[in-house]
């Protein structure tokens, strides 16, 4: 499973990406705003520290304007994968930037027909919110479950990139069902290595450790 970063924050970005933990990097509006930078400066920088695709949203409502930002974003760097919202412009949007050559992340999916309507479409991306699936009691995973056996049954080749993932439970689920991506602010990826039996049995190492009275430098 592909790891993106969920993120603008380079300084992180760039830590992940030197350790192998950054496959690609997604954004969108509310990233954007808490970097407090401009999108065009800031996913240019991202997009010079990360070989895999970079997802920058479009913002207009319109399939023609959505169509129009898109090309612009896409033009930043030749791994940008523009990312677009799942209504019927977006679609439209999607079917026209797919047909150009260009990566499409369609966002914003909570149900299997949605995804496949995606797939159909020519998105590279579907990015289904399984946290705020969870948020109305909705299991988020059982959705990342049935699209991965709909785009098996039928040989599609979109992937399916995790969204929305709060914890690391999330992380695991996602690689178990077979998402092909999971994508995670930072904190999240760096937890992965965290754990309560690991801390406990490091400890326990260097308090034997210190009896020994040797050093290996």
């Amino acid at each position: 499973m592909k790891f993106f970063v969920d993120s603008a924050d380079v300084a992180a970005i760039a830590e992940l990406n030197d350790l192998g933990m950054a496959d690609g990097v997604t954004t969108n509006p509310s990233i954007i705003l808490q970097s407090g930078r401009d999108i065009l400066e800031v996913t240019k920088e991202i997009c010079s520290i990360v070989s895999g695709p970079v997802s920058a949203e479009v913002v207009a409502p319109g399939a023609e304007e959505m169509i129009a930002e898109g090309r612009k974003l896409a033009g930043i760097a030749p791994n940008i994968a523009v990312k677009v919202p799942l209504t019927w412009d977006g679609l439209k949007a999607c079917k026209v930037l797919s047909g150009e050559g260009h990566m499409v992340n369609v966002t914003l999916c909570f149900s299997v027909n949605q995804a496949l309507i995606a797939a159909k479409a020519g998105a590279t991306f579907i990015s289904p919110f399984i946290g705020r699936l969870d948020d109305i009691n909705l299991d988020g995973m059982d959705l990342i479950a049935d699209i991965r056996q709909v785009y098996d049954n039928y040989g599609f080749e979109t992937q399916i990139l995790a969204a929305s993932v709060r914890n690391v439970n999330h992380v695991a689920q996602c690689a178990l069902v077979g998402a092909d991506v999971m994508t995670a602010p930072p904190a999240v990826i760096r937890s992965l290595a965290h754990h309560v039996l690991t801390d406990k049995g490091l400890d326990q190492f260097m308090k034997d450790w210190a009896k020994t009275g040797q050093k290996i430098l």
